[in-house]
């Protein structure tokens, strides 16, 4: 059964921040919440644990997977950001976006998508989310917890413990989120960015 851990939504108690932060590096698939909905979050390189998440989502392993970042500087790493994207992130960030844009080397390939090279990257402003990744040595891979026949994320922890506390690792409750999903911008070409869906967040900086 999955432990699960209370975080307080506005002022996370580091304690039980550092106990999921030391799960989710033994390898524990973890629910999360985020600015839209709870996601299912584990290591990089965790296979194993990837193919769990899979499982549960029922989708199969060319799935796009999203990373959870700190803070801008830890983008640079993972993606290719020119100056006009890099001012546009900086300035509606942290928040409910997720910025496709150009894998560097460093992304696993099995997280990137496989024909154009790009990876999904977000800098939650959840204040759960936010204390944990500043805790991680590095960022992790997400996808929202969107069960199978449902087309939003999952947004309450008693149900989510209910239909899954034999199949995660952690869930930890943050009490009810948002039901919107991310807004997401394809930043590519800096030429054409686009808006692929609109969603929780203000798309008008983009347009």
């Amino acid at each position: 059964m999955a432990e699960r851990l209370y975080i307080h939504p506005v002022n996370p108690q580091n304690r039980n921040v550092l106990r999921a932060r030391d799960l989710i590096l033994e390898g524990a698939v973890t629910v999360l919440p985020t600015d839209s909905g709870y996601a299912l979050v584990c290591q990089q390189e965790d296979k194993k644990a990837r193919e769990r998440i899979l499982r549960i989502r029922e989708v199969d392993k060319n799935h796009n997977f999203t990373l959870l970042c700190a803070d801008l500087s830890t983008i640079s790493l993972y993606a290719h950001v020119d100056n006009t994207s890099f001012r546009l992130i900086k300035n509606n960030t942290p928040g409910p976006y997720t910025f496709i844009l150009k894998a560097t080397k460093e992304v696993p390939r099995k997280l990137m998508n496989e024909k154009k090279k790009t990876i999904g990257i977000r800098l939650p402003g959840n204040p759960i989310m936010r204390a944990l990744l500043a805790e991680l040595p590095e960022p992790v891979m997400s996808v929202s917890l969107i069960l199978p026949g449902r087309d939003v994320a999952e947004n309450d922890p008693d149900e989510i413990e209910g239909k899954l506390g034999n199949l995660v690792d952690l869930i930890v409750d943050g009490g009810f989120t948002a039901e919107k999903p991310t807004t997401v911008v394809s930043m590519v070409d800096s030429g054409d960015i686009q808006i692929l869906r609109q969603g929780e967040g203000d798309p008008s900086p983009f347009v």
